[in-house]
């Protein structure tokens, strides 16, 4: 799984600092470190529509920290199936 954030100054004054700590603490939690591609990128040139995530290069726009963590639980439960 590739999750990349965008922290470009417009998605991280909106929320994206909350973002990121959510999901380093998701992974670390769920021990998903290993198992997840986790990084950030400057700017994904979609700032009116910030904060934004990109999972498995499908992009998600104005989430905050509780939709993030509501995306990792759903798409990990479904890759157990």
């Amino acid at each position: 799984m590739k999750i990349v954030i965008c922290l470009g100054s417009s998605c991280y004054n909106r929320g994206n600092q909350y973002v990121l700590e959510a999901i380093k603490k998701y992974l670390n939690e769920h021990n998903l470190k290993d198992k997840v591609d986790f990084r950030g990128q400057l700017c994904s040139g979609n700032c009116a529509q910030g904060p934004v995530l990109h999972i498995n290069g499908k992009t998600y726009k104005e989430i905050d920290e509780n939709v993030a963590i509501r995306l990792l639980d759903n798409l990990f439960a479904a890759n157990k199936n």
